[in-house]
């Protein structure tokens, strides 16, 4: 088996995954807003001072293509998603004076001591010594 091959396989199947978590939790429009937002806030910074670039940039009054295309996408793909009917729990009407029946061979068992018994005097064997003593 040549060992100078690359394992293409295991490379695309880790892209694959990566790919899959970032477009599932929507990181993907996190990334391009903030592409959006530098590019505006560059192209702010050319005409304006670094307070009022960061306050247009940030304020959603003048927002750049870019922001409305990706506006539109979110909106459009919550559109798509697939919302299952969740069913309603109906329950039968119950009496209200509900009565609980013991079994006739219930019986009550006795609370056991879960405590260890203390020694009543010390072991009889001395402790070991050492052999170097």
């Amino acid at each position: 088996m040549r060992t100078d091959i690359p394992d293409v396989s295991g490379r695309f199947g880790k892209i694959l995954v990566i790919v899959t978590l970032v477009t599932t939790t929507g990181l993907h429009w996190a990334m391009l807003q903030s592409v959006a937002w530098t590019t505006m806030l560059a192209g702010n910074l050319c005409t304006r001072s670094l307070s009022e670039s960061v306050a247009r940039t940030f304020d959603g009054k003048y927002p750049c293509p870019l922001c409305k295309a990706i506006a539109a996408a979110k909106k459009s793909e919550k559109k798509n998603e697939f919302t299952a009917p969740t069913p309603k729990l109906e329950f039968p009407p119950m009496k209200e004076n509900l009565v609980l029946i013991a079994p006739l061979n219930f019986q009550l068992l006795p609370l056991a001591n879960t405590f260890a018994e203390p020694l009543p005097q010390p072991p009889l064997t001395p402790p070991p010594r050492s052999l170097s003593a």
